[in-house]
């Protein structure tokens, strides 16, 4: 047989889990950007997103974060608005639940967000009735 003579596999190329990226300096929006938050996931990239000063926008995951950073719904995210195209943005940076507690605290987001908005269906108590019926078994089953 052949003797593997590689320094690792997939594992070796996928790299070690920094844990050191959850204590990052908050970062507060500048000129030009907006803070937003996800309300439908499209694919390919791209999301809806509905920023903090009243605005639907289309936005698209830069490629920094494409496969690294995974953004759901319901997440806050930081945008950078397009100046010769107002209904589309690009994707700066995601937001976990402690930053997006902490922006909501010095009062750079609204009040009325819920930082949490796309989670709370996770929960197993929270599913509602799915409308299924299922019979007891008896009557019109045949063998």
């Amino acid at each position: 047989m052949v003797k593997n003579k590689g320094k690792g596999g997939k594992n070796r190329r996928r790299g070690k889990n920094d844990s050191e990226q959850s204590k990052r300096e908050l970062t507060f929006k500048e000129d030009g950007q907006e803070y937003a938050q996800v309300t439908r996931m499209l694919g390919n990239g791209r999301l809806e997103a509905l920023c903090f000063d009243g605005v639907n926008r289309l936005c698209h995951i830069r490629g920094k974060l494409r496969k690294r950073v995974w953004i759901g719904q319901g997440d806050i995210i930081l945008i950078g608005l397009r100046e010769f195209q107002d209904q589309k943005a690009d994707i700066i940076l995601k937001y976990d639940g402690d930053e997006a507690r902490c922006l909501k605290s010095f009062g750079e987001l609204p009040e009325s967000v819920q930082i949490n908005a796309g989670t709370e269906m996770l929960e197993g108590e929270e599913f509602g009735d799915d409308n299924f019926d299922f019979d007891d078994g008896e009557g019109d089953a045949e063998p």
